[in-house]
């Protein structure tokens, strides 16, 4: 099984096709004259091969989003990721300017959490609403807002310097993706999963370590010392996150392919929000990592 790294796209019934009993032979498939075929979960689908000569689509009712109507476009779910991600900068700012100094801690492990509960909840959901996008965006706003701040306090400039980082990635990536027509094979995706997940779990088993007092030396703090691992931890969350991204497109593009409701590119801004946060924290904790 392999698909998409991303919690939100990698959903069982994202982006399968309105119509089911139609034909999609146009868009991504179109040159290699072949139908996509939408797939259950255990079954060949996202990121593995399918069938090269052409099969009805043979998805029961109530299988996924049915919607007759408009379809989902990639210039649409770049259109509403750039609303999510306006309203998280707003939310950031917001937090930033009126949250006080005694409440950033509470403020920053509360949202964190929430944040972290409000991605599980999208994973399970067959359908992804706009108002719970937006609750996303306004709760992680005030985890980035009072982590930037954080940084903000002892290297001056930091945050400006990451977030044209993490643009300049996104948008480097995005423009590289579609100028080259850069096509995901199935191998890239497996290493590239199988290295988040990796890299996920470690970064779990050390915040646990330091529960308890024990530090493994993956990641440093706000301040003190840093070591050669900590930058390399840090860079290798960069490039993961990058490349996820172009998972993300990728993933996208086959969705927009297989003909996915408009209302599905709620799902897909979605996913490359929380890429994009992701991103940000890394490129982040790297920079400060530098300023020392």
């Amino acid at each position: 099984m392999l698909r998409s790294s991303n919690p939100i796209l990698s959903k069982k019934d994202a982006f399968t096709p309105a119509a089911p009993g139609q034909q999609y032979g146009q868009g991504y498939g179109q040159g290699y004259g072949q139908q996509f075929a939408p797939q259950g979960y255990g079954q060949p689908g996202y990121g593995q091969q399918y069938d090269p000569y052409g099969q009805q689509l043979g998805t029961p009712y109530g299988s996924g989003p049915v919607d007759s109507g408009a379809r989902m476009t990639f210039d649409d779910v770049i259109t509403k990721t750039a609303i999510v991600l306006g309203l998280l900068m707003l939310s950031a700012a917001v937090s930033w300017l009126l949250i006080p100094v005694s409440l950033m801690l509470p403020a920053l492990v509360l949202s964190a959490l929430v944040g972290f509960v409000a991605v599980m909840i999208v994973s399970f959901r067959r359908r992804v609403s706009p108002p719970l996008v937006f609750a996303y965006a306004i709760i992680e706003g005030v985890f980035i807002g009072m982590l930037s701040k954080v940084f903000e306090s002892f290297y001056d400039g930091i945050v400006v310097q990451a977030v044209i980082g993490t643009f300049a990635a996104a948008g480097v990536t995005l423009a590289a993706y579609k100028i080259f027509n850069i096509r995901v094979t199935p191998k890239f995706r497996k290493i590239v999963f199988l290295s988040t997940i990796g890299f996920a779990v470690a970064m779990l088993i050390n915040f646990v370590f330091s529960l308890f007092g024990a530090r493994l030396g993956l990641v440093g703090g706000v301040t003190g010392a840093i070591s050669p691992l900590m930058i390399l931890v840090s860079a290798v969350g960069v490039v993961l996150a990058v490349l996820n991204l172009v998972l993300d497109f990728d993933y996208i593009e086959r969705g927009v392919a297989m003909g996915a409701p408009a209302s599905e590119s709620w799902r897909g801004a979605f996913g490359l929000t929380v890429t994009m946060v992701w991103l940000y924290v890394e490129i982040l904790r790297l920079l400060s990592y530098i300023r020392r």
